[in-house]
C-alpha cells in the first residue's frame, strides 16, 4: 500500500482485510461431585448456623467459667479443679474460632481456609474431648468439697444444686460442641479433594 492509498478516503471507510489466524474453540467442562451424601450436603448448608452455635457455645463456656471465679469466697476452700485447669476458657477460645472459621468458609471457600477450618475443628475436638475428661475428672475430685469442709452449713444443699447443674451443663455444651465440630471436621477432610477445582 502506498502513502497514496493510505489518504483516500476508499481506505478509510474500508479498510483492507487483516488476517486473523484461526484459533481452535476449546470446549470447558465442569464435573459436578455427586458423591455427597444427604448428610453432608445438609451439613455444608448450614455451616453459617453451625458455626454461629460454635460461636455461641464458646461465649457460654466462659460465661460458665466466669461464675467459678467468685466461688473463693466462704465456705468454699479453694477454687473448683474445672476452673483451675482453665479448660472453660482455653475451650471458650477454640470454639470460637471454629466457629469463625467455618462463617469465613461458608462465605468463600478456599483451599487454604478448608485447610485452616479443618485444622481448627480438629483442635476444637480435641479441646472437647479434654474438656469431657476434665470436668468428670473435677467433679469427681470437688464433690466432698462443694460446701467447703463442713457440710452441716444451711447453704449447703443449694450450693451443690448450683455447683452440680454448671458442671452438667458444661458437660452438656462440650458434648454438643464435639459432635458439631467432629462432623464438619470430617465433612472438610472428605470434601477437601472433591472441591479442589473450585477452590483453586
Amino acid at each position: 500500500m502506498n502513502s497514496r492509498d493510505a489518504h483516500s478516503p476508499v481506505f478509510l471507510i474500508f479498510p483492507p482485510e487483516i488476517n486473523v489466524p484461526d484459533y481452535q474453540s476449546t470446549v470447558i467442562t465442569a464435573t459436578t461431585y455427586e458423591s455427597q451424601s444427604p448428610l453432608e450436603k445438609l451439613l455444608v448448608g448450614r455451616m453459617k448456623i453451625s458455626g454461629t452455635l460454635q460461636i455461641l457455645l464458646g461465649i457460654m463456656n466462659f460465661s460458665f467459667g466466669m461464675i467459678f471465679l467468685f466461688t473463693l469466697v466462704q465456705p468454699y476452700p479453694r477454687f473448683p479443679f474445672i476452673f483451675i485447669s482453665g479448660y472453660p476458657f482455653w475451650g471458650s477460645v477454640l470454639f470460637i474460632n471454629s466457629g469463625a472459621f467455618l462463617i469465613t468458609l461458608k462465605r468463600k471457600m478456599t483451599k487454604t481456609l478448608m485447610k485452616a477450618t479443618q485444622i481448627m475443628n480438629s483442635l476444637s475436638v480435641l479441646g472437647a474431648l479434654a474438656g469431657i475428661i476434665l470436668l468428670i475428672f473435677g467433679f469427681l475430685l470437688d464433690q466432698n468439697y462443694i460446701c467447703g469442709y463442713s457440710q452441716e452449713s444451711e447453704e449447703c444443699d443449694a450450693i451443690t444444686v448450683i455447683f452440680t447443674g454448671i458442671l452438667i451443663m458444661l458437660m452438656v455444651l462440650t458434648i454438643i460442641e464435639l459432635f458439631v465440630s467432629l462432623s464438619f471436621s470430617i465433612l472438610v477432610f472428605h470434601s477437601e479433594d472433591d472441591t479442589c477445582e473450585e477452590c483453586c
